[in-house]
């Protein structure tokens, strides 16, 4: 058991390093490409239609290719998404005009949605039962702290050395974790692995029936409507206050190490107590509470205080969520599941980048927080009415 325990050790650690630094080069790139995007001739709404392309793709694609890591396994779906991580960054570099970033923004969506569900599920076939919580505590502490300490990276690259050369560092940052994950992401153990996966319409058929999972999508989709407008609009906010572009990075930098520090604990919360709504309910209430309070900041202290709350809201809510939908389905749907997660996640962020660039034009950009955090606040009434009160048993479906 102990060596098990060391094992499976071994490989959460790896996991959650090639996770922590992918996503922050893929990140790196989310305050620089609505900077760049303007630079280049295009205004709030095509942002918001560059922003969303990619959601698109990335949420349209997860569902299929958290099934066909459910056939492949895990390995191959994980390195050949970086690859394609890596090749959308180098590809911005060279980019000229708004069309050819929305092109190559695209590949990026298809990466991502490769590599997300495929590495989420990979901890889930290689942890025990009792320490799903802990291992989902500090995998998603190093998926959420590398995207949200991404972008704090990337402003401040793009205020040191210009806003083109930053896409050039994170192709690098993805093309050495795609070694390391060459090198050292085996396959799961054999004896964790079940037998063949369904096939895709009557499994996710089954999983839309399972009241759990659809409560946590549910919520996923309303927490990500609020995320999205802060990774897109909230460099463009900052600017309008006649900011830098290194008080973006600051910006990020405090919604990410609390968004961080948070998840641990949590993780460990949630292995000892019974109703696990509460992390949800409160995680998504601050989470919606900071980001309409993002309307009434003017100045960088206050939109530090209130990415702060914002982080350990959205730290509370999504690591509990990721736990949650694990306990609820089968081992042998969980990349389908996880396919599922993160077309969630995609979803709500390409409705919010999308939508929302037409009513700040319109409304402004206070309108655009205010409408966001309301609709964070429903779906967590949503949540809160349809989850379950009693904790699910093992591999419920």
């Amino acid at each position: 058991m102990t060596t098990d325990h060391h094992a499976t050790g071994r490989l959460l650690l790896t996991a959650c390093i090639i996770s922590f630094a992918t996503f922050l080069g893929s990140y790196m790139r989310i305050p620089i490409v609505p900077l760049f995007a303007t630079s280049l001739g295009a205004d709030t709404v095509q942002v918001g239609l560059i922003n969303g392309g990619f959601m698109l793709m990335a949420g349209g694609l997860s569902i299929p290719s958290g099934l066909l890591s459910d056939r492949l396994g895990r390995r191959i779906p994980i390195l050949g998404a970086m690859l394609l991580l890596a090749g959308s960054s180098l590809l911005l570099y060279w980019s000229r005009t708004p069309l050819q970033m929305g092109i190559i923004y695209l590949l990026f969506g298809i990466g991502l949605s490769a590599f997300s569900p495929t590495l989420m599920s990979y901890v889930a076939d290689i942890t025990p039962p009792e320490l799903l919580g802990r291992a989902y505590g500090w995998y998603t502490m190093a998926l959420y702290g590398g995207m949200t300490i991404g972008p704090a990276v990337g402003g401040f690259c793009g205020t040191t050395w210009g806003l083109r050369p930053v896409f050039l560092i994170a192709g690098g940052v993805i093309c050495a974790m795609f070694f390391v994950a060459l090198l050292l992401l085996s396959h799961p153990p054999i004896h964790q692995r079940t037998g063949p996966p369904p096939v895709i319409l009557p499994a996710l058929k089954s999983l839309l029936g399972n009241r759990r999972l659809v409560a946590c999508l549910v919520a996923t989709v309303g927490g990500c409507l609020g995320f999205g407008m802060f990774v897109t609009f909230m460099p463009l906010y900052i600017r309008s206050q006649r900011l830098s572009t290194g008080g973006v990075g600051i910006v990020f930098a405090a919604q990410a190490l609390s968004n961080a520090l948070s998840r641990i604990p949590v993780g460990r919360l949630y292995d000892r107590i019974e109703d696990r709504r509460v992390f949800v309910g409160g995680g998504l209430g601050l989470f919606g509470l900071a980001l309409a309070g993002f309307a009434l900041c003017r100045g960088l202290p206050a939109l530090t205080a209130a990415a702060v709350v914002m982080g350990l809201g959205m730290g509370t809510a999504f690591t509990v969520i990721c736990a949650l939908i694990v306990e609820a389905v089968p081992r042998s749907s969980r990349g389908l599941a996880m396919g599922c997660y993160n077309t969630s996640i995609y979803a709500g962020m390409m409705v919010s980048s999308a939508g929302m660039g037409g009513v700040i034009r319109s409304a402004g950009y206070g309108t655009g927080f205010v409408l966001s955090g309301a609709a964070v606040v429903t779906v967590l009434l949503l949540f809160l009415a349809t989850y379950p009160r009693h904790r699910a048993a093992p591999d419920e479906a």
